[in-house]
């Protein structure tokens, strides 16, 4: 996510002296992206859990679990990036590890819902802080070519597979222990990095970064927070309640607020300069989009899995592992496709598959559906279409800006990605409850409930393909990168990045 001039030149060494073992350092900075990543969707497989042992009656409220993550860590992310270079990447690492140990020992221990919406929100926060400095401390170790590219290889499967090992891990945990030790497995994890970076990371920083901007990462996550709460709680309080009125009011005014001083800041968050560009705009509002679409697999999936069909945690986190093996094929696919096609052919028909599978999911998903008939099917859709997706909005965003810049463009993808997530997910469970409440013959546990429950998962879908054809449409009509360029650029470490 930053640029760093080449080191000089011999084996690269501690300020004590020391000589860096890279292997050692690549293993810790590997295990930290794995627990930021993982965390995304570890607690989904425990949510049922979650909302028997607090008393969580409502899916909107559940919601929170997910979206309080989601939307810290992208609101901070590149406040994290900026705070890493100028105050020294291993401080800042080491200041998030810390940071998501408390949260997640503080999560752990949470007796109401309230304290644990706390814990995931301060989770993100620290993640935020963990990951770009992380990702520049693997710059710096690992020499320029070859070398940083294998690491950088690493860096991408464990990124990709983060998702999946969170879902398995998440599901051995709630059954065999505690959904609580879900956020309890991090804290050993965040020690063992905070250890580990202390004795094998180096410290660095860029002497030619500038200041950083708070103000606007306040500002943007305060207006999405208030947003995702109008969302989240307007059916309950009424849509034209004061308080959801107000917090509406809030959000625009926040958002509003960050505009003004991104534009009138000497070093902004988000420099709109890099707009002008209508390749990287394409690529991040279609990751905006594609976010808010994709995370309600996840979400109301596990629901159906856990609520209406009795799997258990582990079925149901192995239900979801067919999904990461074709998002990989589907990578695959548009790596090989990239430089023949170039992103444009890929942003619409790979938003296009995932639309479908989302279609199939509304239509024909009911309380007694099969997963090998029905949902296996759905899932291959979708995740053949989100691979194609991925390699072709990473490279669109790359291409789209000089080379200088990639960084900043590769942060901007992934924290649009993770706030579309979040304000997806609070739209979709706000759609879905409404229509479950418009047509439910009674309270849970009353007969007809439980379909009334399904199909409205159903409109929440529909409304999922939806973004996901929007996000076909934005990457159709913005995209506008050469063959060649896009090839280079997924080839490049920034595109990796």
């Amino acid at each position: 996510m930053t640029t760093t001039a080449p080191g000089p030149p011999g084996p690269l060494t501690h300020s004590d002296g020391r000589t860096v073992h890279k292997g050692l350092a690549l293993a810790v900075l590997a295990i930290s992206q794995l627990m930021v990543v993982l965390d995304i969707s570890i607690v989904n497989v425990a949510l049922p859990d979650i909302a028997r042992d607090l008393q969580v009656g409502s899916q909107n409220d559940l919601s929170w679990i997910v979206t309080g993550y989601t939307l810290t860590f992208g609101g901070f992310l590149l406040l994290g990036g900026k705070l890493a270079d100028r105050l020294g990447r291993r401080r800042i690492f080491l200041v998030g590890a810390v940071l998501f140990a408390v949260a997640s020992l503080l999560g752990g221990f949470a007796g109401n819902l309230g304290l644990l919406i706390v814990a995931r929100l301060v989770q993100g926060l620290g993640g935020a802080l963990m990951a770009p400095a992380a990702l520049s401390l693997l710059t710096v170790v690992f020499a320029e070519g070859q070398e940083r590219n294998r690491a950088l290889g690493i860096w991408a499967a464990i990124s990709a597979g983060g998702a999946a090992i969170g879902l398995i891990l998440g599901g051995f945990l709630t059954e065999y222990a505690s959904w609580r030790w879900v956020l309890f497995v991090n804290v050993p994890v965040a020690l063992l990095a905070v250890v580990g970076a202390l004795r094998f990371v180096p410290e660095s920083r860029d002497v030619r970064a500038r200041g950083f901007d708070v103000p606007g990462a306040l500002l943007v996550t305060g207006g999405l927070v208030a947003l995702v709460y109008a969302l989240v709680e307007g059916n309950g309080l009424g849509w034209t309640s004061a308080r959801t009125l107000g917090m509406l009011a809030l959000a625009v005014i926040l958002l509003a607020a960050f505009v003004v001083v991104q534009r009138r800041s000497a070093d902004p968050l988000v420099d709109f300069r890099l707009f002008r560009s209508r390749t990287l705009l394409g690529a991040d509002i279609g990751a905006l989009f594609i976010g808010a679409g994709i995370f309600a697999v996840f979400f109301f999936l596990i629901l159906w899995m856990q609520q209406v069909n009795d799997y258990s945690p582990i079925r149901s986190g192995f239900a979801f592992l067919p999904m990461t093996v074709f998002i990989v094929v589907g990578a695959a696919i548009a790596s090989q496709l990239l430089g023949r096609t170039g992103p444009r052919p890929l942003l619409i028909v790979g938003p296009a598959l995932s639309a479908a599978g989302m279609l199939l999911l509304a239509l024909r998903l009911d309380p007694t559906s099969s997963y090998l008939t029905m949902v296996l099917p759905s899932l291959v859709l979708i995740a053949l279409g989100m691979g194609l997706t991925f390699v072709a909005l990473t490279s669109a965003a790359v291409a789209g800006v000089p080379e200088e810049d990639a960084g900043v463009a590769s942060a901007l993808l992934n924290a649009g990605q993770q706030v579309g997530g979040a304000l997806g997910l609070a739209i979709l469970t706000a759609v879905s409850t409404a229509r479950t409440e418009a047509i439910a013959p009674g309270p849970p546990g009353t007969p007809g409930f439980v379909e009334a429950l399904v199909e409205g998962w159903g409109v929440g879908f529909v409304v999922a393909a939806g973004f996901l054809a929007v996000a076909g449409i934005i990457g159709g009509t913005l995209v506008r990168v050469s063959k060649a360029e896009a090839a280079e650029a997924l080839r490049s470490g920034a595109a990796a990045g």
